[in-house]
């Protein structure tokens, strides 16, 4: 009888420390896992995200690079770290939907993480060198198909989201390209600038629209489904002609398999209420970058949007035979 209470007492003492444990959490610091360089995009909207999570959290967060074979080494330091919600990881279509195609992945992105929040999304734009001669996407889509030894794109690198995009247009318009790799964006923007190359898939941001209203590059669309704010005057893909050739590099949370599902709440309560901040919508705004509708920023949203990503590319990359080393 007493070995039985016993148990009991400790069975319910146990309990009640693991109940208060879920109760405080977090009671330390929360490391943000990005898998690229410090500086870069997807580094810039962790640590701002970052800033203002903890408010809400009640402890600093911190952001851990972890740069390396287009990403895949980040999010495997975090499928490899503890489901207590101390680690989260950070990626976009490149990290969490590109890479399963074009490398064998020690790790299955959707069976192996726990999705918490989809963020904001940055689209692309079809950019040309200015003297292209067309009016409209229509007709540059019947001059690159008149004129094969110019039509030529720049991507920022094999297997990036515009090498990516550019086989889609491909696919989508018979247009056969010259794809030429550089080893990164800037460079190649800067090439299409110089009219050696016919165009790229740009991503929006105040940059690439400063060229474009200094007149340096024409931009014919922006691969979306409605016109953005920050470029209100040019047309969609839709509106322009060639429908459906969406396009964007959006990104979203992540927690190790095995997260507690009250620790994700809690993560993205955190995280939804960050991205109705003011201050942190106006640098997103500056920066070209919309935020998913309210209904879509869920763990649920995030797992199913990621999932027919998935189901649209992966068909797309394998098809093209693209692969990375």
């Amino acid at each position: 009888m007493m070995k039985w209470l016993l148990a009991a007492t400790c069975t319910a003492a146990l309990s009640c420390v693991t109940t208060a444990s879920a109760q405080v959490y977090p009671s330390k610091p929360i490391t943000i896992v990005v898998p690229f360089a410090a500086g870069g995009p997807a580094d810039t909207l962790a640590r701002l995200l970052g800033e203002r999570m903890k408010t809400s959290l009640g402890q600093p967060i911190v952001v851990e690079n972890v740069a390396g074979a287009a990403g895949s080494l980040g999010v495997g330091r975090l499928v490899r770290a503890a489901s207590d919600g101390y680690t989260i990881g950070i990626g976009h279509l490149g990290t969490h939907v590109f890479n399963g195609a074009l490398q064998s992945l020690p790790y299955d992105l959707l069976k192996d993480l726990e999705p918490i929040v989809l963020l904001p999304s940055n689209y692309s734009s079809i950019v040309t060198k200015k003297d292209v001669p067309a009016k409209d996407l229509k007709e540059l889509i019947a001059w690159l198909k008149a004129n094969p030894d110019q039509a030529s794109v720049a991507t920022a690198g094999i297997g990036s989201i515009a090498h990516v995009a550019s086989v889609y247009f491909q696919e989508k318009t018979g247009v056969a390209l010259q794809v030429v790799p550089y080893r990164g964006g800037a460079a190649a923007v800067n090439d299409v600038i110089a009219g050696h190359v016919t165009f790229i898939f740009d991503q929006v941001s105040g940059h690439s629209m400063a060229l474009y209203r200094s007149g340096k590059v024409r931009v014919f669309a922006v691969t979306a489904k409605s016109r953005l704010p920050s470029a209100p005057d040019i047309p969609t893909v839709d509106e322009a002609g060639l429908p459906g050739l969406y396009v964007s590099t959006w990104y979203g949370l992540w927690a190790p398999k095995g997260t507690p599902k009250e620790v994700i709440a809690k993560l993205n309560a955190a995280a939804v209420e960050a991205l109705a901040e003011p201050t942190l919508r106006k640098r997103l705004d500056d920066q070209s970058s919309v935020a998913p509708p309210r209904e879509q920023q869920t763990p649920e949203a995030l797992r199913a949007f990621q999932k027919a990503e998935i189901e649209k590319w992966w068909p797309i990359i394998k098809a093209a035979d693209i692969k990375v080393q």
